[in-house]
């Protein structure tokens, strides 16, 4: 950690999860295993020291993720066991356990958003001894549940559903209370994933493109990004520069296209 600019136990031991996994699939062939910054905090960290460098001794602060809402302590497993699985670090057992729990959150927010309740005298009741507002027409139990008064134990007083072991019922209640926040971001993902599917070829000048900043053509000299989003995340690359950039890589596919034909 401390070569690479790093300072605490976390930051050592995350690079040293992901030197090791890399180290046994360049033994193999296998491409390198990355995860981005929309995936986890290791994704940051290490995107963080590759592309943006380090003055002083790096520590891994929440507030370095422009995706905090999906990188949660509470569903960590839901985004990493399925790539641990893939790479040989979670066992059959472990795994088992994580498709069950990931299967039953899925299945149960479908039943909420299908399921319908109606006003009447006992939902009235029930709403009013919980401190809840009556409703006036017909809502799924996923509307009420996005009630900050309303939890999954509440709503088993008004509809006949399942009891449900605590850590799912913890998902089911963050994802459809925060369903609108979390589409949001995703949906930031969704852009970024985008650039990060632009990729720079190895050969690239940028000193010949013309159009970049003198800060622009230095850094990207220097740090050689693999894609147009790792670029965009380089200090000192502007969003001008990024404009450059697709258009130089648009003019090279129509070059490329022009020469196949």
């Amino acid at each position: 950690g401390q070569i690479n600019g790093t300072t605490g136990y976390e930051e050592a031991a995350a690079q040293g999860l992901i030197a090791g996994v890399n180290a046994a699939h360049s033994s193999m062939g296998k491409e390198p295993f990355i995860l981005s910054r929309s995936e986890a905090y290791i994704g940051v960290l290490i995107d963080d020291l590759v592309m943006k460098g380090v003055r002083e001794p790096y520590r891994m602060l929440t507030s370095r993720a422009e995706y905090r809402l999906l990188l949660r302590m509470d569903n960590a497993d839901l985004r990493l066991t399925e790539k641990g699985y893939q790479i040989g670090l979670i066992s059959p057992g472990r795994y088992e356990n994580f498709c069950r729990k990931r299967d039953a959150i899925a299945r149960t927010i479908e039943e909420l958003k299908k399921r319908q309740i109606v006003p009447g005298d006992r939902v009235d009741a029930v709403l009013a001894e919980m401190g809840s507002a009556p409703i006036r027409h017909s809502v799924s139990l996923a509307e009420l549940l996005r009630r900050p008064d309303i939890t999954y134990k509440k709503l088993q007083k008004l509809a006949d559903l399942p009891d449900l072991a605590p850590e799912v019922r913890e998902q089911v209640e963050i994802q459809i209370k925060y369903e609108g926040y979390i589409a949001k971001q995703e949906e930031q993902v969704k852009r970024f994933r985008r650039l990060e599917k632009r990729l720079l070829p190895g050969d690239t000048d940028y000193e010949q493109i013309p159009g970049l900043s003198r800060e622009g053509r230095e850094k990207l000299s220097l740090l050689r990004p693999r894609s147009v989003g790792q670029a965009s995340r380089i200090s000192g690359i502007t969003p001008a520069d990024i404009s450059v950039l697709l258009v130089y890589l648009e003019k090279r596919r129509r070059e490329g296209a022009g020469t196949d034909g």
